[in-house]
């Protein structure tokens, strides 16, 4: 498995082959491979590295060494509800697979092939939903990182400007710095200047100047998991965007697949946030920010209420509230 180092970025572009379960693991562990959609298609692929040295074993044995693998990669990312529906998924085709290793080994292959497959046709079908949103000459804001680099095709929040800039419109990217690890400065500025799309980073503090100055005509935003209400968790910051776009009258939208709604969970006070180290806050470059005596809390993500969302956009199209239905 072959993925980009998205730590090296926008500095270089490093490429790393993967070629075990744990390697995988500790890849999305270590924000190598990251965003929602992208860790469930590449944990599917580390389940099928990590069983390659099973392929002659035993059925039971195989099954097993899944269990562990799907056990490990499911614990790296707790927030984003992809991961656990990918991993569920490989493991229901690979008890459903008559035959032994070989055949089974297989056919989870080509399942995920077809979960990756399946994300780039998802979020093609995302921004086809969203274009009407990106008019020529709009100005859009964006959080953290949803593009390309997030997904197996062109990403969901970026999936309307990708559509937009590709029907000839002009469209200028406001993109949130997205702290303490920078996804927004890093990767989603990257994206859009080598795609050709006009951006401007800014510091997160400075989206509410802003939309009081009536530069923004619309935020659209990723999710990591939406619950049943239409509560979501996306990364940390998002839920005070909201809050300021409802101030300004700003349209607000998440962009997200099918499977990133988490039925199960019936409002956002359910789903886990994943607390992150310490040292994504107080060190940059190698160089201290805070001092040791100070206290650090790092949660990567935040809920944003379903009252906040003007909608949301899937691969089945946009849907608005109410959500609950």
């Amino acid at each position: 498995m072959r993925i980009v180092d998205q730590r090296a970025l926008p500095e270089s572009h490093v490429e790393r082959d993967l070629e075990s379960g744990r390697e995988v693991a500790e890849a999305i562990r270590t924000l190598q491979v990251r965003g929602a959609p992208l860790i469930g298609i590449a944990a599917a692929m580390g389940l099928v590295a990590g069983l390659r040295d099973r392929r002659t074993a035993a059925r039971d044995a195989f099954l097993a060494r899944l269990d562990e693998l799907a056990t490990l990669l499911g614990a790296t990312r707790p927030t984003a509800v992809n991961l656990r529906w990918a991993l569920d998924r490989m493991r229901a085709v690979a008890r459903s697979t008559p035959g032994e290793s070989p055949a089974l080994w297989d056919r989870l292959r080509a399942e995920a092939t077809a979960i990756w497959e399946e994300d780039r046709a998802m979020c093609r079908r995302i921004g086809e939903a969203g274009l009407p949103l990106v008019p020529d000459g709009a100005n859009v804001l964006t959080h953290c990182n949803a593009g390309a680099l997030a997904t197996g095709g062109i990403g969901t929040a970026l999936a309307p400007v990708y559509l937009a800039h590709e029907a000839g419109r002009k469209v200028h990217v406001f993109v949130n710095e997205t702290r303490p690890v920078l996804q927004g400065a890093r990767l989603t500025a990257w994206e859009l200047a080598h795609a050709g799309i006009r951006c401007t980073v800014i510091v997160d503090g400075a989206a509410g100047s802003l939309m009081r100055a009536a530069q923004v005509d619309v935020v659209l935003v990723g999710a990591d998991r939406i619950a049943a209400n239409g509560d979501f968790a996306n990364k940390i910051g998002t839920y005070s965007l909201a809050v300021l776009a409802k101030h300004h009258s700003v349209p607000f939208y998440c962009a997200a697949p099918s499977s990133t709604i988490d039925p199960a969970v019936p409002d956002g006070d359910g789903i886990p946030i994943e607390r992150r180290s310490v040292e994504e806050v107080t060190v940059l470059a190698g160089k201290a920010l805070a001092p040791v005596e100070a206290e650090v809390l790092n949660p990567a993500f935040d809920v944003t209420p379903a009252r906040y969302v003007t909608g949301f956009l899937t691969d089945r199209g946009l849907v608005k509230p109410p959500f609950s239905r």
